[in-house]
């Protein structure tokens, strides 16, 4: 069914419908290759749309990306205290997508988002513990000890944490870079337990979940998981 195209942008989440109408008024908006002009029309199941080069997603697509996340962001679709968030990284994707998990402002890395509810809630049921390894760069104490200190059964909340893998990369003056990878997902952990053992984190990134790595995509950019990617994730998570 055609429709305005104000309309298809602003009901995929992508802006509102007046900074739709700005986007379309310079251009920045295309249909099968033709460059769009307010007013015109057209069927999201056929067509393809495009703001500033992204396709518009046909309603009901799933979507499914990773995104590097910088610091600073927090991973909410909106925050009081008016800081900044992660779907602002991903608004030209064309979709209203949700962070799969946390990140806090503080850290960095691997940020899975998507639009499909019920991958995301299966992802983060308790019983799908999957690996997440973070990069952290740390102070303290006593450095050539750290990664067999995190490596010791920790009591976190009352609970015990499954022991976690750790090793480390090298030392660069009083500062130490360890890989940490854990399989629970608690608030803060890999913090919490680097203070637990007298250690200042300085750099937090994570580099990996389950199958998937970050590898070189830039900090603040995005990209779609490939067929693969999806297929081995499903397999890791029992989805």
């Amino acid at each position: 069914m055609e429709e305005r195209l104000q309309k298809l942008i602003s009901a995929a989440g992508l802006m509102s419908r007046r900074a739709a109408e700005t986007a379309i008024e310079a251009g920045e908006v295309t249909v099968n290759g033709t460059v769009a002009a307010l007013g015109d029309k057209a069927d999201p199941l056929r067509d393809d749309i495009r703001v500033r080069g992204r396709r518009l997603p046909a309603n009901g697509e799933k979507i499914y990306l990773m995104l590097n996340k910088p610091r600073g962001y927090v991973c909410t679709l909106s925050d009081e205290k008016g800081r900044k968030t992660v779907t602002e990284l991903v608004r030209d994707v064309g979709a209203r997508l949700y962070p799969v998990g946390r990140l806090d402002m503080d850290s960095e890395g691997l940020l899975l988002m998507t639009n499909d509810g019920d991958f995301a809630n299966k992802l983060m049921h308790p019983s799908n513990e999957v690996e997440k390894c973070y990069r952290v760069t740390v102070s303290g104490d006593g450095l050539e000890t750290a990664a067999e200190r995190l490596s010791l059964p920790m009591i976190l909340d009352g609970r015990r944490l499954r022991s976690a893998n750790v090793r480390f990369l090298k030392q660069e003056g009083d500062r130490a870079v360890l890989d940490i990878t854990i399989h629970e997902g608690r608030n803060r952990q890999v913090r919490r337990m680097c203070e637990s053992v007298g250690l200042k984190v300085h750099r937090l990134c994570r580099i990996s979940e389950g199958p998937l790595s970050l590898g070189k995509l830039p900090s603040g950019q995005w990209r779609y998981l490939n067929r693969d990617e999806l297929a081995a994730f499903a397999r890791a998570v029992r989805v």
